[in-house]
């Protein structure tokens, strides 16, 4: 075999489709596009919910509930276990369990969660903790900060 004998798969090279060609070429007038109107233009974008001008669902159906959208905090969340990888007395703080690598990013804040259990006696300083991690941190020995 050679280079130049190299050719593709029967069926995996189609020609193009040549639009606007003439009545005889079964694409021509409208090329494929249909009638007039909108969606025949060029940069024709009707999002998927639109719906011909009546009431779109979204708008239709009734809203529930609240958002708190504009002052909702979001904590970084970090579990009891994850903290096993301290040596024993030492003080734990959000800047540490960034640069370990174990909050990839701190929200509003910090927040320690009681999954798992702690080997090590720690000084675990946070903006929240719950209160099974509070209990489970003492357990082991340790203290709890909460950070304004």
């Amino acid at each position: 075999m050679k280079l130049n004998e190299l050719k593709p798969r029967p069926g995996a090279v189609k020609k193009n489709k040549r639009v606007g060609r003439g009545p005889g070429s079964g694409h021509g007038k409208t090329s494929c596009r249909g009638g007039k109107g909108q969606t025949a233009r060029t940069g024709a974008s009707i999002p998927p919910y639109f719906e011909g001008g009546q009431m779109p669902l979204v708008r239709r159906i009734p809203k529930r509930g609240f958002k708190n959208a504009p002052f909702r905090k979001e904590y970084a969340i970090v579990n009891i276990h994850s903290l096993n990888v301290f040596e024993a007395q030492t003080e734990v703080t959000p800047e540490i369990l960034l640069e370990k690598g174990i909050v990839k990013k701190m929200l509003d804040g910090l927040k320690i969660l009681g999954e798992g259990e702690l080997k090590v006696p720690l000084i675990v300083k946070a903006h929240k903790f719950s209160k099974s991690a509070i209990e489970k941190i003492e357990k082991a020995g340790g203290k709890v900060e909460v950070i304004a």
